[in-house]
């Protein structure tokens, strides 16, 4: 398979859930590079669609409780996880390390698992997202900031908030009951079981 064309099964996240809200990191340059990342051109959120459609059950399972679902990243190119690769070995840049990963050295984010070379959102089914109020748009209060590297950000962290913790276990709840599968080291990450692309990591652009 061309891993730099589009298959036909990856669609874009908000004609599918057209509910949730986006907040692309990678796009803003409101990251823990602080730029824009390669393969971000253009204000788009591509998922494959079964996971997709999972997310659709998500959303419509949070609204009864006057919540949904704010989105971070879905499908990310090869080419974004390789500058993050290049950004870890240039240790003058650490504008944003006192945010994301105070108690890191740049290494360690790649030897403790945070960032990988090989990353399973390029497989087309991995999300980043929480948990939002639907009337106000606020966030629920998970503990620790989306990308943020240490054990704050471990699912069964305890030295958050009792509401942060309760926070977290209804996240994990509804995406487990939809299917999908968490990532113990953040929080907000979450992979489709029966992801349709378990071998393939994609680097075509995000771009209209």
């Amino acid at each position: 398979m061309d891993n730099l064309q589009r298959p036909a099964l990856f669609v874009d996240l908000l004609t599918v859930v057209p509910t949730l809200r986006l907040d692309l990191k990678y796009l803003t340059g409101d990251n823990f590079v602080g730029d824009r990342i390669d393969g971000y051109d253009a204000e788009l959120c591509l998922i494959t669609r079964p996971a997709a459609s999972a997310l659709l059950r998500v959303q419509q399972a949070l609204a009864e409780f006057g919540l949904g679902l704010k989105v971070f990243d879905a499908y990310r190119p090869q080419r974004a996880v390789d500058h993050f690769l290049r950004w870890s070995e240039d240790h003058d840049d650490i504008r944003y390390k006192a945010d994301y990963y105070p108690s890191l050295q740049k290494p360690e984010l790649f030897s403790k698992g945070y960032l990988v070379q090989h990353s399973s959102h390029s497989r087309g089914s991995t999300v980043d997202l929480t948990i939002i109020d639907l009337e106000t748009g606020a966030e629920l209060e998970m503990g620790t900031c989306f990308d943020f590297f240490g054990p704050e950000s471990w699912i069964d962290c305890q030295t958050i908030s009792a509401q942060a913790r309760a926070n977290r276990m209804l996240l994990q709840h509804v995406m487990v009951q939809h299917g999908f599968v968490p990532f113990h080291h953040e929080w907000w990450h979450f992979t489709l079981q029966d992801e349709p692309y378990p071998d393939t990591c994609f680097d075509f652009p995000l771009a209209n």
